[in-house]
């Protein structure tokens, strides 16, 4: 079991420095520009592929850090760079991960590399789990999945939204019901593998923040899909379905949400993407104030902007500790008998929008123009409270696990 640290290794140091110079060289200077368009950055997602960073090997290498610390530092980092971009990026990245936490090895093996592609020819990945009616309240989705056993295909109806990649993906993830009794015990997985008939993309959003990203909603209309397309296979569902009836008989409906206790563990990643945004805007504050000069001396000479200033970089470095701190549990297989994970991911969050906030009245008017970074980072920042669940549903997370009841 790794030791806690706060000093990364070698290694670790060297990864950061190539991910940050990237960030600094490729992805900030593209910035403003894929911000405006509001459209996916194919040519930095192409660079990043070329340079590796763009790949399943990557993360996967992150991922299995023993220290826990390579995806929160590969995040803040990408983050720091720009959030749009960033996100576009990484967002293949959810798709991906489901396959490798409910896929067969063959499934694994099959679709992920389908989801990069290569260099020459990047493809994209879509997780589709939200609809209209169902974001925090996973027990009420309702796009259903059904068998077909004449000919082992199932049957795919419903609406998806706020789905990262959604419609422009190669290859979607879609999140189904299979079982309405169940509730969110009832939910199983399934790949829709490219081309296949009856998706199409629906509403695109135009976003308050990180544009270069693309969101949708994703339209399901008798989409086919072979049984092999089944995350996990449908031996093993028919198991989980049967232990699931059995438990809600003996328990009622008071059965805890696994679903629900699975999403802590990658609340940390989240985090450390508010983090990089956050210390990004914090450090444009921090240079404005030593240059700008009033009333004969720089602006960091007053104390109502040092101690802002004090204050900010402070939350910084306390958010990435619990970040940190909540990376390495889930690594060591450590429980959040806290809801640690849901911690880290409410107060970067929050962080990440109190920071840019003052950054951009540090800068005066000149932050509320986009002539500085700082305005589009305090857009960006307002996603942090509000996807991978809401600053309100990390607080009833961490309420319940304080107290004993289930997390549903």
């Amino acid at each position: 079991m790794a030791e806690f640290t706060f000093e990364l290794n070698d290694d670790q140091k060297q990864v950061r420095d190539w991910l940050h110079g990237f960030a600094e060289d490729v992805i900030r200077p593209a910035a403003s520009e894929w911000d405006e368009r509001e459209e996916t950055p194919w040519p930095i997602i192409q660079e990043a592929a070329k340079v590796g960073i763009y790949s399943l090997d990557f993360y996967a290498q992150q991922f299995f850090d023993p220290t826990g610390l390579g995806i929160p530092m590969t995040m803040e980092e990408l983050f720091w760079g720009d959030a749009g971009i960033a996100l576009s990026i990484v967002g293949t990245g959810l798709a991906a991960v489901g396959v490798l936490a409910n896929g067969t090895e063959e499934q694994i093996g099959t679709w992920i590399p389908q989801m990069y592609g290569d260099p020459d020819d990047v493809k994209v990945a879509a997780f589709c789990s939200s609809e209209p009616d169902a974001g925090s309240d996973v027990a009420a989705m309702r796009t259903r999945a059904v068998y077909d056993e004449a000919k082992d295909e199932w049957v795919l109806n419903g609406t998806k939204t706020w789905a990262t990649n959604g419609g422009i993906a190669n290859v979607h993830v879609v999140v189904a019901v299979v079982d309405p009794e169940l509730g969110s015990k009832g939910h199983a997985s399934f790949i829709v593998p490219p081309n296949t008939p009856g998706l199409s993309q629906g509403q695109k959003f135009k976003k308050h923040g990180i544009r270069a990203s693309h969101t949708a909603e994703v339209v399901l209309e008798d989409v086919r899909v072979p049984g092999s397309c089944l995350l996990g296979g449908k031996e093993k569902l028919d198991e989980r379905l049967a232990r699931a009836r059995e438990k809600a008989k003996t328990q009622g409906e008071r059965v805890k949400n696994a679903a629900m206790a699975t999403f802590e563990a990658s609340r940390p990643a989240v985090g450390a993407m508010a983090v990089g945004t956050a210390r990004a805007a914090y450090e444009v504050a921090l240079d404005y104030a030593k240059t700008r000069v009033q009333f004969g001396r720089p602006i960091i000479d007053n104390q109502g902007v040092a101690f802002q200033l004090a204050d900010m970089r402070t939350q910084i470095d306390a958010a990435r500790l619990l970040v940190w701190r909540a990376s390495w549990m889930a690594t060591t297989g450590k429980p959040f008998a806290s809801a640690e994970g849901s911690m880290s991911k409410l107060y970067a969050s929050e962080v990440a929008k109190k920071v840019t906030a003052q950054a951009v009245q540090i800068l005066g008017g000149n932050g509320f123009t986009r002539e500085y970074p700082v305005e589009r980072m305090h857009r960006d920042s307002a996603i942090y409270t509000i996807f991978e669940g809401t600053s309100e549903v990390q607080r009833l997370v961490i309420a319940r696990t304080l107290s004993g009841m289930p997390i549903r």
